[in-house]
C-alpha cells in the first residue's frame, strides 16, 4: 500500500520490485496488470482502515470467498518456512488479494484485534502492521512517533 501511495511502486517495474523485495513470486507486469495490482492495493487499504474486528473479519472473509487462498508452506531463501498463498503468475491481482486476505486473517486471529492501521502523525498517511507486543502501535515509524512527541513537547513549552 505504501509503495503504491507514495508512487515508488506505482509502475509495473516498481510493483515487481516491491513484490520481489518482500519475498513474493517473480512477476512480469504490464501497465494493465499493474493497474489491477493498484486496484487490489486499494481494496486491501480499505481493510487496513478498519479498526472494528467484526467488520474486518467480514471484509477478510469476503476476500477469501472471492479469492480463495490455497496456502502452502514454502521456504523463502535465507528465511524460515513461510505460509503463502499459491501464486498464479498470470493473475497477479487475485494472488495479491488472496495473499493479503490470508495474512490479515492469520494476524487478526492471532492478535484478536485489528493490529494494523494508518499512521496517526499529521501529514502522514502510510499504513503499518503492528508487530509490537506492548501498547497498540499508532505510527508507521519511529520517526513519525518522535516527530509527534517533539511537536507536543514544544507546544507544552509555549
Amino acid at each position: 500500500m505504501n509503495a503504491v501511495q507514495d508512487g515508488t511502486g506505482a509502475t509495473p517495474a516498481g510493483l515487481e520490485a516491491v513484490v520481489a523485495a518482500h519475498g513474493g513470486p517473480p512477476l512480469r507486469l504490464t501497465e494493465t496488470t499493474a493497474g489491477e495490482m493498484r486496484e487490489a492495493a486499494a481494496t486491501i487499504a480499505k481493510i487496513l482502515d478498519l479498526d472494528d474486528e467484526d467488520a474486518a473479519a467480514e471484509a477478510i472473509n469476503a476476500l477469501l470467498d472471492r479469492y480463495p487462498a490455497r496456502p502452502r508452506l514454502e521456504r523463502v531463501p535465507e528465511r524460515r518456512w513461510s505460509l503463502r498463498a499459491t501464486a498464479p503468475h498470470d493473475a497477479p491481482a487475485p494472488w495479491l488479494l488472496s495473499t493479503a486476505a490470508l495474512a490479515l486473517a492469520l494476524w487478526l486471529s492471532e492478535r484478536g484485534y485489528c493490529a494494523w492501521g494508518r499512521c496517526a502523525a499529521p501529514g502522514c498517511d502510510r499504513y503499518f502492521v503492528d508487530t509490537g507486543r506492548r501498547s497498540p502501535q499508532r505510527y508507521c515509524s519511529t520517526r513519525c512517533g518522535t516527530r509527534v512527541r517533539v511537536a507536543a513537547h514544544r507546544d507544552r513549552g509555549r
